[in-house]
């Protein structure tokens, strides 16, 4: 009990229930492990009662919590459009939609009303002096009227009359993040799988330019989204999954369009030779991908840009470049120095931190301040890339904006870092040394998982004002009309797993969701931006409704939406949520025709990843597919009769526009009837190319934009989800816009 009594002080779980009426308790060993990685000392009986006396007497001490949360009401502004006419368009002959933009308001910083206040403000302790150091620096003594408090992240001080003080982070946030503007309909997409006629052999931020310009002009789309840009962790070969990254802060250069740096343009005379070179080598690549059958090589990729870089960096800029460059680097601070210098060190040492000279493995040591000086050039260089990349994400958000887009781009929030990348490095005091982010066993996988992703310390981020939460997400938002955040649960809790044991004697650990969720939605409302939880799985009681009282939108994908109170018959479509983004399938899951035709089954059968036999696995697809084609029907979507793909497909869109979910998302991949899941969990290696696949028709034949842009399947969809309720309307289509 005194082992249980300390892990609950610290938010150390000692049970978890993997499903309804089951309890399954944490090994002690977990539990004493998790609480070393928090500095909490258990390792021994005396141990336990000693630090469970200090952290008794460190709460009784505090005057107020860590932290406290204000929620405020939204600031009076400009009236916002009604709901029924926001985002709405109307089509002019021969002209693309016109649709009203959002109207959020960015008017003062004061709230308007009253103020959701914790109890400790509410009744703070007796006697105690309250002052509020803001944001910005200004002070307010006494009792502060909390609702008239500004926006933002401030210092709170208590003094009592005996002396104690006691310093909190007081976070005041607006109620909910920004909402979309009426219902709207997109695409999603994994940026390296979408190649283009200029494409360098993957997808890059050129090509999301064109794939915006089109979709909001032609479509008449409110948003795409794509996979995480952020920095991968140099190696050979590199992983190519983004959702294991270097840095989450920071984009990887290898997403650059290179003919889009305007430096491109001046080469000349050896630079301009080279370029080209460089450019008819880019061009066998992109044809290997799209004429041979070739997987995508991202390192491949990487090695021809990265060459084409080094030469445009002695490109000569201009003065207004330069200055530009020079507002940048001194924007990114501290910041932006440590991933420039982590990416200075890795060239040298390699990407394996543990192998680097042990001074060299602290941010903060002398020896790493001294490798900044010897390697000052390529921190310049890689500060370059940061500026390069900064600068196209903004282009591709500006051509959003201007193709009409009510959202504009999503930007994807992966769960954590690579334990040896940049993030790690540079903020290692945050992160839970020795373990590891996943999922306890359930009822899909017994053996639980491990995704070798280190966890941020709760504590650590508590003390620090959550400044490294609030960096990462300002740097996410910077470019971003939406945010979708991978695991939202994550934000509530994690399941951590000491390094050395299986995943099943991991232990959860609980983040205090109340600041988590205020730093969320405070800097979403300073971007302006909508923000999407991929809420799908196992869900704690009580998380989908704190995320949906935040505005925060839910992720609801049609084969899973079940009526359990009739059966688990498919949901009916006014039953659906719509606080969400309604999707036919995700990057994770078979794509629409591989469901509809059972090729998934087969697919994991022929990689050995079936758990029953193959004909009982078919037999409970094919009646599931049945249940759902049957609902189709009844609800007058899909003609009955003999079985049609592409109508079938159309009909679960139709079926998807005829729920209330605020926004609608359309698999581009599902556009043109391709069979491939772009990632199969459960694979690793050669068993399956996760993340390396181009997007295909039917037959596996690679598409680029221009074919997708022209294509009459793509464009027969995407007029179903224009027009909710009908199923088999075709029309025209376009080519990118420039």
């Amino acid at each position: 009990m005194t082992l249980a009594r300390l892990a609950a002080l610290h938010g150390v779980a000692t049970e978890y229930s993997p499903s309804a009426g089951v309890t399954v308790p944490v090994p002690d060993a977990t539990v004493v492990e998790v609480l070393a990685a928090l500095d909490v000392d258990a390792a021994t009986p005396e141990a336990v009662r000693a630090s469970l006396a200090d952290a008794e007497a460190a709460e009784a001490a505090r005057l107020l919590p860590p932290v406290l949360v204000v929620w405020q009401e939204q600031p009076a502004g400009p009236a916002v459009s009604p709901p029924e006419r926001a985002g709405q368009f109307t089509e002019r002959a021969g002209q693309p939609p016109e649709r009203t933009g959002r109207a959020r308001d960015r008017a003062g910083a004061k709230a308007a009303g009253g103020a959701e206040l914790p109890a400790a403000l509410a009744a703070p302790p007796p006697g105690a002096e309250l002052t509020v150091t803001t944001e910005s620096g200004d002070e307010v003594s006494g009792t502060p009227r909390w609702e008239r408090l500004p926006l933002g992240v401030h210092r709170l001080r208590a003094r009592a009359r005996d002396g104690r003080v006691s310093h909190s982070t007081l976070i005041v946030a607006p109620a909910r993040v920004p909402q979309p503007p009426g219902r709207g309909y997109g695409l999603l997409v994994q940026l390296y799988s979408l190649l283009s006629a200029r494409s360098w052999g993957m997808g890059d931020l050129g090509d999301l330019v064109e794939l915006t310009n089109w979709a909001g002009r032609t479509l008449g789309a409110d948003f795409v989204q794509v996979n995480p840009l952020h920095a991968a962790v140099p190696g050979t070969p590199t992983d190519p999954s983004p959702y294991r990254p270097s840095s989450r802060r920071f984009p990887d250069p290898v997403h650059l369009r290179i003919e889009d740096v305007p430096e491109y343009g001046y080469a000349g005379g050896e630079e301009r030779t080279a370029l080209d070179a460089l450019a008819a080598r880019a061009g066998e690549l992109r044809e290997k991908v799209l004429r041979k059958g070739e997987l995508i090589d991202r390192d491949a990729v990487w090695v021809l840009k990265r060459q084409a870089l080094e030469v445009l960096y002695g490109v000569e800029r201009g003065p207004g470049r330069a200055a530009a460059l020079a507002a940048f680097t001194e924007a990114g601070g501290r910041e932006l120095e440590d991933h420039a210098t982590w990416c200075a060190l890795a060239e040298r040492y390699g990407a394996e931190g543990a192998s680097w000279p042990a001074g060299l493995r602290d941010p903060r040591s002398p020896e790493t301040e001294r490798a900044r000086a010897e390697l000052a050039g390529r921190l310049d260089f890689h500060r370059w890339l940061a500026w390069l990349t900064d600068e196209q994400l903004a282009a591709a958000a500006r051509t959003a904006r201007e193709a009409g887009m009510a959202v504009g781009i999503v930007h994807d929030l992966a769960v954590g870092v690579h334990p040896e990348g940049a993030d790690a490095w540079a903020r290692a005091d945050a992160f839970a040394a020795g373990m590891s982010v996943g999922a306890p066993p359930d009822a899909f996988n017994a053996r639980g998982q491990d995704w070798g992703l280190p966890p941020w310390r709760p504590d650590a981020l508590a003390a620090s004002g959550y400044a490294p939460y609030r960096d990462l997400l300002r740097g996410m938002l910077r470019h971003a009309g939406a945010l979708r955040i991978d695991h939202v649960m994550g934000l509530f809790r994690l399941w951590w797993v000491p390094a050395g044991r299986p995943p099943t004697e991991g232990a959860y650990v609980r983040y205090d969701a109340e600041a988590m969720l205020a730093v969320l939605t405070l800097e979403a409302h300073r971007a302006d931006a909508v923000v999407i939880g991929e809420d799908l799985g196992t869900v704690e009681p009580g998380v989908r409704e704190a995320l949906q009282r935040r505005g925060v939108l839910g992720t609801s994908v049609l084969w899973f939406e079940r009526d359990w109170a009739d059966g688990g018959a498919p949901l009916a479509p006014g039953a659906w949520r719509a606080d969400c983004v309604a999707t036919a399938t995700t990057h994770d899951l078979p794509s629409t025709a591989a469901r509809l035709t059972g090729d998934h089954v087969a697919l994991r059968h022929r990689i050995g990843l079936l758990t029953r036999p193959l004909a009982e696995e078919e037999a409970e697809d094919a009646t599931e597919v049945a249940e759902w084609l049957a609902c189709l029907r009844e609800l007058g979507l899909l003609p009955a009769g003999e079985r049609d793909e592409e109508a079938e497909i159309r009909a679960v869109h139709a079926f998807l526009r005829l729920t209330p979910a605020r926004m609608t998302g359309v698999w581009l991949p599902d556009g043109v009837g391709d069979r491939r899941p772009q990632n199969l969990p459960g694979t690793w290696g050669d068993m399956y190319p996760n993340w390396r696949l181009p997007i295909a028709d039917a037959e596996g034949r690679p598409v680029t934009l221009e074919e997708l842009a022209a294509s009459p399947r793509l464009a027969a969809l995407m007029d179903v989800v224009r027009a909710p309720g009908t199923a088999g309307r075709s029309g025209g289509s376009g080519t990118p816009g420039g």
